[in-house]
């Protein structure tokens, strides 16, 4: 634990920032899944209505720091690629 008023500080943002990320990288994930699924179901319709939610929480949490820009770039061509 720290000590100094501005390590308690730091660990209370840090707390706040990890909540944050994680909730992105989740919703992340989840998007991912349900298009995966429903490509492996057959409904590539309902899995391209999905695309546009995964690109635009990929590109937020790109543009915050979330993940790195060309991790975000390589996510969404691997995705692209799953409906062709």
């Amino acid at each position: 634990m720290p000590i100094s008023k501005s390590g308690k500080k730091t660990l209370r943002q840090e707390l706040k920032r990890r909540v944050y990320n994680s909730k992105k990288k989740q919703t992340i994930k989840d998007l991912k899944k349900q298009i995966v699924s429903s490509v492996k179901e057959g409904k590539t319709k309902e899995a391209k209505n999905l695309l546009p939610k995964y690109y635009k929480a990929i590109d937020k949490a790109a543009k915050v720091g979330v993940i790195k820009k060309n991790t975000a770039d390589r996510k969404k061509s691997r995705t692209t690629k799953l409906l062709k």
